[in-house]
């Protein structure tokens, strides 16, 4: 389904650079190239969300990945992080396809869609405070506009802390004291959303056992089934 005003969002998105740190670094990394990529041309900027703009399951990730959705332009693609979260979303008839190499190899979400809490690719994968602040407005209008999403994925703490900071901005009630991020925690905030933890599906994660595809497939088994009415 067609959302004019979300693209517009996009749009903004991907022309945003209102932390000067992270435009450095996003730039110097599409300059510098990993060997392995030299001959790709890099996105370098924002990375805009990605999926079913009438989905009832929203993923939050991180931030792009320096030679990941940096390099291709498109969430969790180019990178290991992606092959398993794709391959996940296939399992559960979620993608239409288990792997996501580039923007236009043919991949399409069904009933999700993937974002981000920092927009932009952070030196060593940490944004900071500030520039987790600024950025979160843009996660805050999506919200606004997906109105459909009865599920929300965060993947890792930093996606789940930022998830309910902003919703507790826009008004809804978050229980306190605030509950602690654990792999597969739900948190059912009313009738129509609820939020679930799981581990981010990063090298650090998954190499060593701490994530494993039972598991995640167990998380997106939970939101598919939770999505729907």
């Amino acid at each position: 389904m067609a959302n004019p005003d979300f693209d517009r969002l996009q749009d903004h998105i991907t022309s945003c650079s209102q932390c000067p740190r992270l435009v450095e670094w996003r730039e110097h990394v599409a300059r510098e190239k990993r060997a392995s990529f030299s001959q790709e041309k890099y996105w370098g900027r924002p990375v805009p969300a990605f999926g079913d703009c009438s989905a009832s399951i929203l993923v939050v990730g991180l931030a792009p990945a320096a030679h990941g959705a940096n390099r291709t332009g498109r969430m969790f693609t180019g990178d290991r992080s992606g092959d398993w979260l794709y391959r996940a979303l296939f399992r559960q008839g979620l993608a239409n396809q288990s792997t996501s190499i580039a923007r236009n190899d043919g991949l399409q979400l069904k009933e999700v869609l993937i974002t981000a809490a920092v927009r932009c690719a952070p030196p060593a994968n940490k944004p900071t405070p500030t520039e987790r602040d600024v950025c979160g407005h843009w996660l805050e209008q999506e919200l606004e506009l997906l109105t459909r999403v009865r599920v929300i994925v965060t993947l890792g703490n930093f996606a789940y802390a930022q998830t309910l900071r902003i919703l507790s901005g826009r008004g809804t009630d978050i229980p306190r004291p605030r509950p602690k991020f654990s792999h597969g925690a739900e948190l059912r905030l009313d009738e129509s959303l609820t939020i679930i933890a799981s581990y981010h599906p990063s090298q650090q994660n998954t190499f060593t056992g701490k994530l494993t595809e039972k598991m995640f497939d167990q998380v997106w088994a939970r939101a598919r089934k939770l999505s729907r009415p």
